[in-house]
């Protein structure tokens, strides 16, 4: 009787030790067309518009509010500069994200599981995983600060209703990715709007907002200076949208040929950087409204996003201005729960090859984060809520580098990116950019555990 041949792996693909599995999202992969070569640009830019915005949020949630804050009550408009040089940052990273989903035709995630050991691997996984928890958190605190603002409801019932949202994320998932993009750019458009007319109302100098975009020596040279600009960069930078980024970018029908590979990532950058700089103007404006308000007229320690709320309507003299900055923060943690379900959906089918339900794989990191911030909500109050929001933003600046670390190399890689491998001026930026954001990042860690500033 002949015997049968077990079946055979398929054999790697150049550059990647282990073979492919599966596509990025597979549920929604390629589910929107693009049009074709006869196209205008402005019909391929409506096209592949959406994305960016997705992973934006990340770069104005609730964790980037107190960083901010502190920074223009206590400096000024002089970290402008900082906001400015984090999200040029940002804009280059996600450019790398954009180039590997593309390409590749693997997310950040999927890429990691195939290049490296599977102990390499899974210790990956933890730190995402982590990081999106910490992220989580984050939205749940926020959430629940904006719900007391408005409404009075207690903290710790806010950090209950926050578990709701599983919800809206199933009932979301179940219309198509186009609605969830869409509702996305609505909280985006209400954030923009809410910190314009702050911006109006706090009358800032004008001629101050335009130097604090200069970069100053004293910003590294004063110690205080330097760990509130390296707080900003920490929460300004995400981790798990580098893995985000580069799964849903594949969400759009993206023709296999050379050309049409150079038309998506042309047009995904060009999304992702106009997205990016909306989030620019959230996170400049929270400052700017922070220093015109504050700095200088006895409220300089002002680093609490609950005092900034309470003080803003009596300093400005504007009856509207509380309760717009609340909506602003509401909007921001909803909105940025719905990328944190995504982005961890792409991170455990990634590394794990797990497909969990939705709705499960939603409540389980929900639950990593109400879990905690109920407790500490319970036992110490708004104030031990505002130091566990601190921490998680210290958390996230430390699994920082392990995403962008191998982002740079893969997509410096010629073996897996053949023609698109970054050119030397990118390849340099890139190094510089994670360097810099290593060795900061590292310092604000040492910082926050030495007890220093």
């Amino acid at each position: 009787m002949p015997t049968v041949a077990p079946p055979v792996a398929p054999p790697a693909e150049p550059g990647w030790r282990h073979p492919r599995r599966g596509t990025s999202l597979s549920e929604v992969h390629g589910s929107i067309t693009v049009p074709g070569e006869g196209a205008s640009f402005w019909q391929k830019f409506r096209a592949y518009w959406g994305p960016g915005l997705l992973v934006s949020v990340g770069y104005m949630d609730p964790g980037n509010w107190a960083t901010d804050i502190a920074g223009g009550a206590k400096f000024g408009y002089t970290l402008l500069s900082v906001v400015l040089l984090s999200n040029l940052f940002a804009m280059v990273l996600q450019h790398l994200a954009v180039k590997l989903g593309v390409v590749t035709g693997r997310d950040l995630a999927q890429a990691c599981r195939d290049h490296y050991s599977k102990p390499v691997a899974m210790v990956l996984w933890v730190f995402c995983e982590i990081a999106i928890a910490a992220c989580d958190l984050a939205e749940v605190i926020g959430s629940a600060i904006a719900f007391n603002l408005l409404f009075g409801l207690p903290i710790t019932w806010g950090i209950v209703l926050t578990t709701f949202d599983v919800l809206l994320i199933l009932l979301l998932q179940s219309k198509g990715f186009k609605v969830i993009e869409s509702l996305v750019a609505a909280l985006i458009l209400t954030i923009f709007v809410c910190f314009l007319y702050e911006i109006i109302v706090s009358h800032p100098d004008w001629l101050g907002l335009a130097g604090g975009l200069v970069p100053r020596p004293e910003v590294v040279s004063n110690p205080a200076m330097l760990y509130v600009a390296i707080g900003i960069l920490g929460a300004t930078v995400m981790p798990h949208n580098l893995y985000l980024h580069s799964a849903i970018v594949q969400v759009r029908q993206i023709e296999p040929t050379e050309p049409g590979k150079r038309s998506a990532i042309k047009f995904a950058t060009i999304d992702s950087t106009v997205a990016l700089g909306l989030a620019f103007f959230v996170n400049a404006a929270i400052l700017v409204t922070a220093a015109a308000a504050f700095h200088g007229k006895g409220y300089d320690n002002v680093a609490d996003i609950a005092d900034a709320h309470k003080l803003l309507t009596p300093v400005l003299g504007a009856g509207a201005a509380s309760v717009v900055f609340a909506i602003a923060l509401l909007a921001s943690g909803q909105s940025s729960t719905l990328t944190g379900t995504l982005a961890g959906q792409v991170v455990m089918e990634g590394f794990l090859h797990i497909k969990l339900r939705p709705w499960l794989r939603r409540l389980i990191t929900r639950l990593l984060a109400v879990v905690p911030a109920f407790i500490v909500a319970l036992l110490y109050g708004e104030k031990g809520t505002g130091e566990l929001l601190v921490l998680s933003q210290v958390i996230l600046s430390l699994q920082l580098s392990f995403a962008v670390i191998p982002l740079v190399l893969f997509t410096n890689d010629k073996l897996k990116m053949g023609v698109f491998v970054n050119r030397p001026w990118l390849r340099i930026t890139a190094w510089v950019v994670a360097a810099i954001i290593l060795v900061l990042n590292a310092y604000l860690l040492y910082q926050t555990f030495a007890g220093n500033e």
